[in-house]
């Protein structure tokens, strides 16, 4: 029999190593490459700005399918700079689209190069519009950190679009942007960007020639002959005033045809695809490819300078249906010439290319592929090729913003400690000894009023302060201002999501402590992995919702979706990769970032530790019911000082991880376990005179240490750099509070029982529908533009109407068939 319950208890803890151990594999890199087909993962820099000196390489992407994470992993570098092209004037599609670039670039500390391209005439254009665009510059910045560059209506010497070759109108929008860019705080630059000349000016004009103004006439007839020719200057024309540019660019595309004669803008067919001639880049640099009329200068020398760089943006068109040389052939005989002529060319510190599959005229109305990393071999060869110039920088060039980051320095239930902290430490010792000591007067002189175990199924005390507990927390999230936030913030300075494991770990030592002795250690754990499931399947459930909600036009979900920090006011974006789940077929990135709970409303991100902390339980409790109390806690605290010796270890790849590090939070849960365990143990021996006397000096030197300010130095020795914020101080608060909570309930049973059982004990038993309904309590208040929460008064009676409607709900739920909606 005890070989048998030995091979047991080896095959749960070797099942549940398992199950941690391949948790922790979802999120690597190897899994990642796997599916994606990328070559090698991202490299990760030693420190933002690393390189800072070398070139550029910035995809331009198809936002709508693609996002700076799925590119750096097909790639396998990640670039230092990514393009985006939006609609100007701006409307709500386009700040949308920019919001979403922000938060990916701003994530990989990559910068924006954004592409504005009209959707009105440009006489239609005014300079309110480019206020509009230099405010959400300004905007994006304070809120990312990105730095960002302005493609203003490019190829505007150009046939194809809507604002080609109108001069004086061009010039005069230009300039508009230009000004309001300059006169904002984002530091964005300005960036020129004709297309190559040869052609111009093109055979499809749509007619626009023939409506020319005299001004603009005489402007284009740069010959003075009298006509527009190839004779004629294809860029001097369209040139801004000088300092309305800060840096220029000039569009190079390789369209597969295959002689220089095939210029942008003729008529050419694409009959197959053709790997470019040699030198055909060094000729267009020199610009002598495809002109019948020889120019006098280059672009290069025209136009760039030391103050004034110059961009290059490419891509080489590839027709997956056309017969002829393979896609490898014609994208790297491409970019090989472009990165062999950059020595000759120190002017150039940018090279962009058009990451997107798209309908081009030039392919006869086809849809071309211009992707370099679509196809994992062309990839690899571009990764190759970038860094084996030796001349380009990668990301980060600024800080990266990621939810990891933002969480763990605002995490929403620990307070980090202040200058406050030892003062608001001692007066609430203080408040908790002598609260004791009247506690043991009662429990003395009234005994009637004592709590009977006997009478209860299930320990109601806990639920109680358990539901002061959840109360507590959904204030401070509600309530940022007012005598409730402050008594709310004073509480989570001594105390917090510490009280809130601490109970589950007793909870669920309680529980089933019944449940082994009545089925046995297998149907046990296994109850117990289910539950794990289930509350696994809950926060899911709400993340996705959360997801989902966020499209409605009415609701602003960026209140639990986002955090932004109150000292330099940069926004973190908890959702990464979100809209990449639209896709179809979903990335893997994504669809890992959400099994793995990576996207997540901060309010509840918390939740992940108790799947974690659930998943684990059933070893310790194994344990337990082995006797082995004490190899539970010395593998816990050995845990817990290995977190404290490498604080910035993330052990697995999820949220809350960053922000609740497992290897310090399981702490206070194993202990609570422990306790609830032997609950019955306990309770005999503080029921003797011995043990409460010895129960109660303990308590009470701890409050006095408090008080004197002895525990903040000593302690702060021991745990310098206390993982999560969970240093020995705040663990010894909240034991002695603990204690002292359930020491003066038990006092004071029967006169709680009468007044406040209705109202704390459902939000105990409720906890966690409480926990997730905060969530929409936060949206709604978010989305009533009219409610000025941050006027005090305004802001207690929103938390406290939030409050009774979610002591509402909990008493709903304590319905037998909702309550199996959710575990308790």
């Amino acid at each position: 029999m005890r070989r048998a319950s030995r091979l047991l208890v080896t095959r749960v803890i070797a099942t549940a190593l398992t199950a941690v151990a391949v948790f922790a594999a979802a999120g690597s890199g190897v899994a990642a490459a796997a599916v994606d087909g990328s070559p090698t993962e991202p490299a990760a820099d030693a420190s933002p700005g690393a390189d800072a000196g070398g070139l550029w390489f910035a995809p331009e992407l198809d936002w709508g399918a693609d996002a700076p994470e799925g590119y750096a992993r097909r790639l396998g570098e990640t670039p230092p700079a990514y393009g985006i092209r939006l609609a100007y004037p701006l409307d709500a599609a386009a700040e949308r689209g920019w919001q979403r670039a922000a938060t990916a670039a701003a994530a990989q500390g990559a910068a924006l190069i954004l592409t504005f391209e009209p959707t009105k005439d440009l006489d239609e254009l005014t300079a309110a519009d480019a206020r509009a665009l230099a405010d959400t510059l300004d905007r994006m910045h304070a809120a990312y950190g990105t730095e960002q560059r302005v493609r203003f209506a490019p190829e505007m010497n150009g046939s194809w679009v809507r604002w080609g070759q109108q001069p004086t109108a061009y010039v005069r929008a230009f300039e508009t942007v230009a000004d309001a860019v300059h006169a904002g705080s984002s530091g964005a630059e300005t960036v020129w960007v004709p297309s190559y000349g040869a052609g111009y000016p093109f055979d499809r004009a749509d007619g626009r020639l023939d409506d020319l103004s005299v001004r603009d006439e005489r402007t284009l007839d740069t010959d003075a002959d009298g006509l527009l020719t190839e004779a004629d200057d294809p860029y001097g024309p369209y040139f801004p005033r000088a300092d309305a540019v800060d840096r220029v660019g000039l569009t190079l595309y390789y369209f597969g045809k295959g002689e220089a004669a095939a210029a942008a803008g003729r008529d050419v067919p694409l009959e197959r695809n053709d790997a470019p001639e040699s030198g055909e880049v060094a000729q267009r640099l020199a610009e002598r490819w495809g002109y019948t009329v020889a120019q006098p200068q280059s672009f290069t020398e025209r136009f760039a300078r030391p103050d004034r760089p110059m961009a290059i943006d490419t891509g080489a068109l590839f027709d997956p249906a056309r017969a002829g040389d393979d896609e490898l052939s014609v994208k790297r005989g491409w970019w090989q010439q472009v990165l062999n002529e950059l020595p000759a060319h120190p002017h150039i510190d940018t090279v962009s290319w058009l990451e997107v599959e798209r309908v081009e005229a030039e392919a006869g109305g086809a849809e071309a592929d211009w992707r370099a990393t679509a196809d994992p071999r062309v990839a690899q060869a571009l990764r190759a090729d970038l860094v084996a110039t030796g001349r380009f920088a990668w990301a980060p060039v600024t800080p990266p913003l990621t939810a990891d980051e933002g969480l763990s320095s605002h995490s929403p239930l620990t307070e980090p400690a202040g200058s406050e902290r030892p003062t608001v430490a001692a007066w609430t010792m203080a408040g908790a000894a002598i609260a004791l000591v009247l506690a043991l007067a009662v429990s003395r002189l009234l005994p009637r009023w004592r709590y009977r175990h006997e009478a209860h199924e299930r320990d109601l005390r806990l639920d109680v302060v358990r539901g002061v507990a959840i109360a507590g927390g959904v204030l401070a999230v509600l309530a940022s201002v007012g005598p409730l936030a402050v008594a709310s913030q004073a509480v989570l300075s001594v105390t917090g999501a510490e009280l809130f494991v601490a109970i589950s770990g007793i909870v669920m030592g309680l529980g089933y402590r019944r449940r082994l002795d009545a089925l046995g250690v297998g149907d046990s754990l296994a109850r117990g992995w289910r539950r794990a499931g289930r509350l696994y399947a809950v926060t899911l459930s709400v993340i996705v919702a959360v997801f989902a909600v966020g499209f409605l036009p009415f609701l602003d979900t960026t209140t639990v979706t986002t955090l932004t920090d109150p000292s330099t006011g940069r926004v973190y974006d908890l959702y990464p990769n979100a809209e990449r789940l639209l896709d179809y077929p979903p990335p893997w990135y994504a669809v890992r970032d959400l099994l793995l709970l990576r996207m997540s409303p901060w309010p509840i991100v918390i939740l992940g530790l108790f799947i974690a902390l659930a998943l684990l339980a059933p070893l310790f409790l194994a344990l337990l019911r082995r006797r082995l109390w004490w190899v539970v806690v010395a593998v816990s605290i050995a845990a817990y000082a290995v977190s404290i010796a490498l604080p910035d270890a993330i052990l697995l790849p999820t949220a809350f991880d960053a922000v609740y590090p497992l290897l310090a939070w399981q702490l206070p849960f194993v202990l609570g376990l422990v306790v609830g365990y032997h609950r019955a143990v306990i309770s005999r021996l503080l029921r003797r005179p011995r043990g409460m006397t010895v129960a109660t000096v303990i308590v009470l030197a701890w409050a006095a240490a408090a008080i004197t300010g002895v525990t903040a130095p000593v302690l702060g020795m021991i745990t310098p750099s206390a993982p999560g914020g969970l240093d020995l101080m705040r663990l010894g608060d909240s034991a002695v509070l603990l204690a002292v909570a359930l020491a003066v309930l038990t006092a004071v049973w029967v006169p709680v029982d009468r007044v406040w059982r209705a109202v704390w004990v459902p939000l105990g038993q409720a906890s966690l529908a409480v926990f997730c309904a905060q969530l929409l309590l936060l949206i709604l208040i978010a989305s009533v533009p009219a409610l000025d929460v941050d006027d005090p008064l305004v802001a207690t009676l929103v938390a406290t109407g939030g409050l009774l409607a979610l002591w509402l709900l909990a008493i709903a739920l304590r319905r037998r068939a909702a309550s199996r909606v959710t575990p308790r």
